[in-house]
Formats: structure tokens, sequence, C-alpha cells
């Protein structure tokens, strides 16, 4: 039962010859959800072999180009071959304007229906199934490119039935979805069973969030509180907090205060300037404050664990 991140690209606004600019995918139970995307990346989903036909779903977090210039080279890919499935997008309304604009002056259109969803600047769900929901949350970035952050989290799955236990106290098969849900049993004795007895928990529900371009603020730890996986920018070291806080960016070091606030489980560090040829050397900083941080790079996998944790 996948929950399972591949990252496109981890690096910011100037690409390098390792890293592409921000995209990603989320793979949730065979639901593919495209996270950003930057310029090049329908070659990283070649690349890493992500079946991109798959995905219904792309959110956009903000409209500097490094967050959305492949997306129209990608619609156009999708249509070419043939594509007939509806395709969903989230972002900045101006986002639509800029799509039909570039269909226009193209004189053309797409084979399948394109279903835009503007988001506002309020916490939202923007996405739900009977799997997943999606939230939007504002985050704090240039004036001229307002920017969200993503949560993607899984449903509670119902409780397993235990087949023996349920035989043996002749539970009929009109109560099995009142187990299921965690009813007790009570025989026509008017014995209670335990639902514990009869029944096996599922394993946690399991989460995600995506946090980038944008100042450090101790309250966008709410939006993300007890999230198994954070992906959070960090396109400087500390020793760049000022040219940081004027481009709108966090530090390595910030981004973990944020994870260690939020009770994250697991840290991953991207968006990094091309200044930093390898952004391990900004590992230590972040493992300070929050010991279980890695360094994103392009095609790196993530599998979030069901993992029961206090926050």
């Amino acid at each position: 039962m996948k929950f399972e991140l591949t990252i496109l690209g981890s690096g910011s606004a100037v690409p390098t010859s390792n890293r592409n600019s921000a995209a990603q995918v989320l793979n949730v139970l065979e639901r593919y959800f495209l996270i950003d995307c930057a310029e090049g990346t329908q070659h990283q989903l070649r690349r890493f072999h992500i079946p991109y036909n798959k995905i219904n779903h792309i959110f956009i977090s903000h409209l500097h180009g490094d967050h959305y210039f492949g997306l129209i080279g990608l619609l156009s890919t999708l249509s070419l071959q043939g594509r007939r499935g509806e395709m969903h997008v989230y972002g900045d309304a101006r986002l639509k304007e800029i799509l039909d604009f570039q269909l226009g002056k193209m004189n053309t259109r797409f084979n399948f229906p394109l279903v835009f969803h503007a988001l506002s600047r309020k916490e939202e769900v923007v996405y739900e199934d009977r799997v997943v929901t999606v939230s939007a949350f504002p985050l704090r970035h240039k004036p001229e490119a307002p920017v969200c952050g993503f949560l993607f989290k899984e449903k509670e799955r119902e409780r397993t039935i235990r087949k023996d236990m349920a035989e043996a106290w002749h539970v009929p098969v009109s109560f099995m979805q009142h187990l299921k849900q965690g009813a007790d049993f009570i025989t026509p004795e008017g014995e209670v069973v335990s639902n514990g007895r009869l029944t096996v928990a599922p394993p946690p529900a399991r989460s995600y969030a995506y946090m980038t371009d944008t100042l450090y603020r101790e309250k966008f730890a709410d939006y993300v509180k007890g999230v198994d996986l954070l992906y959070h920018e960090a396109t400087y070291g500390k020793e760049s907090e000022v040219l940081a806080k004027e481009s709108f960016h966090s530090t390595a070091e910030q981004a973990a205060c944020l994870a260690r606030l939020a009770g994250a489980g697991k840290l991953l560090l991207g968006h990094f300037s091309a200044r930093y040829p390898d952004p391990c050397c900004l590992l230590p900083e972040a493992q300070a404050l929050f010991p279980n941080t890695c360094v994103c790079s392009d095609g790196d996998v993530y599998e979030v664990p069901a993992v029961k944790r206090l926050v």
C-alpha cells in the first residue's frame, strides 16, 4: 500500500547539471499527484520511470517560473499522446489566464478537459476522495507571487475482521460493516464482545507536507502538526540568513526549527541555491536541531511508513 514520494527536481531557480528545479510526485495508493512543474519536468518523469499518464492532479505552489514553466509542455505532450481523461490543475487564479493565453496564441486546444481550481489565500481542503485529502495553506513569499503549501493526508482505513473470531461468535453478515467501523458485538444472550477481539486495527494513516519558497514563521508549523514526512525549502545556509530574509526564503536551520515545532517524523531539505554544488554542507545545521533530516537529490524515493507517533 504505497505512500511514496519521488523527487523530480531539488534545485531552486537556476537548475544545475545534476539538479532540476522544483517538481515531485506523490503516489498515494496508486493515485499520482504532481507537485510543482518546473521546466524539464516531463523529462524527469521519463527519466525516473513515473507513469505520468496516471497523473490526474497537478498542484502549483506559486507563479515563479522554476515552479510552473514545465506545465504547458507536459500538458501538450499528454494531449499529443491522446489523453482523454480530465486533468485537474490547482494554483493561483492567474495561472489559468496564462494557460488560456498560451493556448490562444497557439490557436490550439488540449484533447482532454482541463479543470482549473483557483487556490484562495486561506487554509482549505482542495481535493478529497475515499483514500486521501489534500489541503492548501498560505505561506509567505514575495508579494507578486503568493505561495501555498500542500498537505496530503491518508484517510483512516476500516478495521480488518478476524474471520475465525467472527465465526466463533456467530456474527451475522449484516453486522460486519459495523465491526469494520469499530462497534462491539452483542450476542442474542446480551453478552458484549469487544471489537478488539473480533477485528484488527488498521495501520496508522500517513501524511506528507510540501513547503517551498517561504519566509520562516513559527505559526506555519500549525498547518502541518504531526506530519510524517515534511519537505521544506532550504535555499540557503545560516551564513546567508540575511539574504534568505531579503529574498523571502528559508535556511536549513529554519527548516529544522519548523519541523521540530510541528513534531514532524522526518524532514527533507530541498530547493537548494545553485551556490551549493553539494548541499550536504547544509545538513549539519539542520540536524543539530532536528536529527532525522535528509538532503534531497533528484531521483530520490521516500516511502512514508505507517508508524504511530506521539506528537
